[in-house]
């Protein structure tokens, strides 16, 4: 049974429209306004052509403070953060002492001594709390401060009429300004594949910064969406899901659960030459020893694949899909895969077996699917 122990400022709000919480990383988080296909299509498509506004407060931020706060956070993750400025952000991996991927974050430097860290239900804040004993430096769980995001095309349009220099903000860049008369910190990330922004606000202000920002932009196309159409989302953009894709949920035979980073495609989040991370001479180690990779599979018509669905290949089960969709927008059927290293190239061919027993022939392919320059997430102006 899950344990509910965070609460977001915005609960009601979601009940009132038929949000049903449930947990995600101790919140009760609105996965589901309604189960319909209909409802999960206009809110992915909301995304993909206007905007939608989604609470994803369950998301947990740490504020990371002082001297040594600099040497905690580069301790911890694989970014090397003396080349983050103050106002700018990075998305950074979290290993363990094996090498093994727990955790990804967003590291934001918002002055010289004062981070703020963004995690998800890993083993985030486990670790900076960890390395800062006895530093210089306290690390300050924030349940206070609450996270909306607004992704789509219009919301650079719709937040200009409110923020000046919004269309400068570069992508992971950071803004302190105000919004309805609110403080807030704007940031140029999200989880959609879209030009979208993070709107980080105290408790007290979200449920006023929710309701404005629906009701004037209700015109422009701006709806509610719920948490669950960001497995939609990240599917076609290639953004993966801490433990959803992971072994944790996979497990193998004959093998504890631990990824690596080069299983997983995020070796990009180590910056070059970084060395002194938890588990660093291990993520070394294990590169070319992949006993898996993720990668991605095109589906043959429009029934999409299901959660957890067989991967086969000339009839043996290689390995599971761990999620796949149907866009009609896009005119693909795609999906995340966990593989065999020899299926993950261009046009291997595959057979998705779903849970009711369909078979679907599909090929291997590269990843994301959709946005693959990145020009639409990075645009300018």
């Amino acid at each position: 049974m899950a344990i509910l122990w965070r609460t977001s400022a915005l609960a009601q709000r979601h009940a009132e429209i038929g949000g049903e919480l449930e947990d995600w990383n101790g919140m009760g988080t609105a996965w589901f306004y309604d189960h319909s296909p209909e409802r999960a299509k206009a809110d992915y498509e909301a995304i993909r052509t206007k905007a939608g506004l989604m609470d994803v407060s369950g998301l947990k931020k740490v504020h990371v403070v002082g001297e040594d706060a600099a040497y905690v956070i580069d301790r911890v993750t694989t970014r090397n953060v003396e080349k983050i400025m103050p106002g700018r952000s990075t998305y950074a991996s979290i290993l363990n002492a094996e090498g093994k991927f727990v955790d990804d974050c967003i590291i934001y430097r918002l002055s010289v001594n004062t981070w703020l860290v963004v995690h998800g239900t890993g083993a985030g804040m486990e670790q900076l709390t960890s390395v800062a004993a006895g530093k210089n430096c306290s690390v300050i769980f924030d349940d206070d401060m609450h996270d909306m995001s607004l992704q789509g095309p219009v919301a650079v349009d719709f937040l200009a009429k409110h923020i000046p220099g919004i269309r400068d903000l570069a992508y992971f860049g950071i803004m302190q300004t105000k919004l309805y008369g609110c403080p807030v910190m704007i940031s140029r990330t999200g989880y959609t594949g879209e030009r979208g922004y993070e709107i980080f606000c105290q408790a007290k202000h979200a449920v006023h910064l929710w309701d404005s920002i629906l009701a004037e932009g209700k015109d422009m196309g701006i709806v509610p969406v719920q948490f669950s159409t960001l497995d939609l989302l990240r599917t076609e953009s290639y953004l993966l899901f801490y433990p959803g894709d992971n072994s944790e949920t996979y497990p193998f035979d004959d093998e504890t659960c631990g990824d690596t980073l080069w299983e997983l495609g995020l070796e990009f989040t180590v910056s070059p030459g970084k060395t002194g991370f938890i588990g660093a001479e291990n993520h070394y180690a294990s590169q070319g020893k992949e006993r898996f990779k993720i990668y991605g599979v095109k589906l043959d018509g429009t029934t999409p694949a299901d959660e957890g669905a067989d991967l086969l290949q000339n009839g043996e089960k290689v390995g599971v899909v761990t999620f796949g969709m149907y866009s009609d927008i896009n005119g693909h059927n795609v999906g995340i895969a966990r593989m065999p290293v020899a299926c993950a190239s261009p046009s291997t061919k595959l057979t998705v077996r779903n849970g009711d027993g369909t078979e679907i022939a599909a090929t291997a392919e590269e990843m994301p699917f959709y946005d693959q320059d990145k020009s639409i997430r990075t645009a300018k102006g």
